[in-house]
């Protein structure tokens, strides 16, 4: 008689989080089935009684990485003085937790799947969908910056916002290429150099707005 499921008999938290870790690290094509039931620490029938399917479970993985472990950036972002300062503070934070020992390296919502892949084009225009918002948080916060006058009313915000969440993505995907985090640190302090070129500030050399210490 076959196995039949049972999705009350295990910790389901604990079994998305560690679905999660297998996400990030292989991508959503690269995990397999049998990666995820042996991670999770269940069989099949557990995962789809549980989760409805993988590509279910894999939307529950990038929300419950979105809340913890991706989230950090964006809240650096928010958290900030200034709309200068949040964008610095949102690309240091992704260049450290970029690099955690322990943790598979760069962004599960960058690296998961490509945007319109063929095989899994739903997956791929879910990230492409996340990646977007991210997008959206930096622009809302650069207008918020503007109206607090701290941006000139001929800044491009648009383009200023797409430069900078190129720059996140970039640094996903040197941190999975091997980059370091004090590689990935410069880049971030490089792209601040832009930023103030872009709106007509002041650039000091190192990238760190004036009066402010170097961390």
């Amino acid at each position: 008689m076959a196995e039949r499921g049972r999705p009350r008999n295990f910790d389901r938290a604990q079994a998305l989080q560690k679905a999660m870790e297998v996400f990030w690290s292989k991508g959503y094509e690269g995990a397999s089935l049998a990666d995820l039931t042996v991670a999770m620490g269940i069989n099949s029938p557990s995962l789809y009684g549980a989760f409805g399917s993988k590509e279910e479970l894999f939307r529950e993985a990038v929300g419950l990485y979105r809340d913890t472990e991706g989230g950090s950036a964006r809240r650096a972002l928010q958290a900030a003085a200034t709309a200068r300062e949040g964008v610095q503070a949102m690309l240091l934070t992704s260049a450290e937790r970029f690099t955690v020992s322990g943790r598979p390296p760069g962004c599960m919502i960058v690296l998961g799947a490509p945007s319109g892949c063929t095989n899994h084009a739903s997956v791929g225009d879910f990230l492409g969908d996340t990646r977007r918002d991210m997008q959206s948080c930096i622009l809302a916060r650069m207008n918020a910056g503007a109206a607090q006058g701290e941006l000139p009313a001929s800044a491009d915000l648009k383009g200023l916002a797409a430069f900078y969440t190129t720059v996140l993505h970039g640094m996903s995907i040197q941190a999975r290429d091997g980059a370091t985090r004090k590689t990935l640190q410069a880049v971030a302090r490089q792209a601040m150099c832009a930023w103030d070129a872009l709106t007509g500030h002041h650039v000091p050399p190192s990238g760190v707005p004036p009066g402010r210490a170097r961390s």
